[in-house]
């Protein structure tokens, strides 16, 4: 077994026990292995040991590995998006789980290919009200979800946050129930929402007992992350 392989094995157990301990089915959970920084090497060691979603955060470094992996892997942009990339974006990526503003949204559409399914997306949400982070307030998502479920070449997924690092478990959750509540909020209104993507390598059994169903794991996976891409970035230390 690889150490990647293994590393996975890990993961998975982390989460499966965490589902079990919050009465929850590990089935209900999805993990997105985030891979930047990483060598397409590495990938293909966890496509082999069956990990088939990868999040990418740095567009010059992810369309190598999506073209050398094409669809063997679903694959999810998971940075801040700036206007100039919003083409690549939409031509290449599976998900995109960062949207926050309604302009970035209007350009994906446009610019999603015809021949491809709708892009999947998630607003990103600042659970933490950090003035440094990406992400919407919750008192605007709504009307972001309104506008951006009228895309016809966007399906409205769900929600993600990045909260501010926490070591206290109680305290990990207080931002993911923030979300929940939100989320539930939104598919009682009628979004049909599925996906809450929160959850990272320190914090997911917290985020796994608020209701998450996509955990993001880098550094349990992948190890400690390289030299970092030429692309702008936003700090996600913690995943």
């Amino acid at each position: 077994m690889s150490t990647i392989a293994y590393r996975l094995t890990r993961v998975w157990t982390r989460i499966t026990q965490a589902a079990y301990a919050a009465g929850r089915d590990p089935a209900s959970i999805s993990l997105l292995a985030v891979s930047k920084t990483h060598a397409i090497a590495e990938l293909e060691a966890a496509l082999a040991a069956g990990q088939t979603a990868f999040g990418e955060s740095y567009l010059q470094e992810a369309v190598p590995k999506i073209e050398a992996i094409g669809n063997r892997a679903k694959w999810h942009f998971i940075g801040p998006i700036q206007s100039n990339k919003t083409r690549q974006i939409a031509a290449y990526f599976d998900w995109v789980l960062t949207v926050d503003r309604i302009k970035i949204a209007q350009r994906l559409n446009e610019q999603r290919p015809r021949e491809l399914p709708p892009l999947n997306v998630c607003l990103q949400i600042n659970t933490s009200g950090e003035a440094a982070k990406a992400g919407i307030t919750p008192a605007d998502t709504r009307a972001l979800a309104e506008a951006v479920s009228m895309l016809p070449h966007l399906r409205l997924r769900g929600l993600m946050t990045i909260p501010a690092r926490e070591q206290d478990p109680a305290r990990q959750r207080e931002p993911f129930h923030q979300l929940y509540s939100l989320f539930e909020q939104l598919n009682a209104d009628g979004f049909s929402l599925d996906t809450l993507s929160m959850g990272m390598s320190n914090d997911m059994e917290s985020a796994i007992t608020e209701g998450a169903t996509l955990v993001r794991i880098g550094t349990a996976i992948f190890g400690p992350r390289r030299a970092k891409s030429t692309d702008h970035q936003q700090s996600t230390d913690q995943i």
